[in-house]
C-alpha cells in the first residue's frame, strides 16, 4: 500500500505525491511525484511505467511546496527521491532513472547476451 496524497493547483491540474516501495530489493522506499489533469491520469501515468499496485487512498501525505516547485519545473513532470525526507542533499530524479533496467553482473540479471558464445575449435 503506498501512502500520499495530492494538490490542485489554480489551472486546475494536480500534483500527486506517492510514497511506494523501490522497485530494487536492498532500497527502502521512494516518494514519486506527479504531474498531470487529475489524479487518475497521474495513477495511470504511474501505471503504464510499470509501477501496477499504485493507489491513491485520501490525502494524508500531500506534497510540499518545495515538491511541487520540483516537479513543475521537470519537464516530463515524473520525479522521485529517496523516502525518508531527511536525506539531506539529495536531488529529484527523472522517473526513467528509477525504472531503468539492470545492468549485467548485477544480483537478479539473467540474459543468454551477457555468456559468450563458444564456437567450434576446428573453424
Amino acid at each position: 500500500m503506498s501512502a500520499g496524497g495530492f494538490c490542485k493547483l489554480p489551472n486546475g491540474t494536480v500534483v500527486v505525491a506517492l510514497t511506494v516501495p523501490s522497485p530494487s530489493p536492498d532500497d527502502g522506499a521512494v516518494r514519486v511525484l506527479v504531474h498531470a489533469a487529475n489524479r487518475a491520469r497521474a495513477l495511470t501515468r504511474l501505471r503504464n511505467l510499470g509501477l501496477r499496485a499504485i493507489y491513491l487512498r485520501g490525502n494524508a501525505e500531500p506534497p510540499t511546496p518545495d515538491e511541487v516547485t520540483a516537479v513543475l519545473h521537470h519537464p516530463d513532470g515524473l520525479l522521485w527521491r529517496a523516502a525518508p525526507h531527511c536525506t539531506a542533499g539529495e536531488l529529484w530524479h527523472p522517473i526513467r532513472a528509477l525504472l531503468r533496467p539492470r545492468q549485467p553482473g548485477r544480483a537478479g540479471y539473467s540474459s543468454s547476451a551477457s555468456t559468450p558464445a563458444t564456437t567450434p575449435s576446428g573453424v
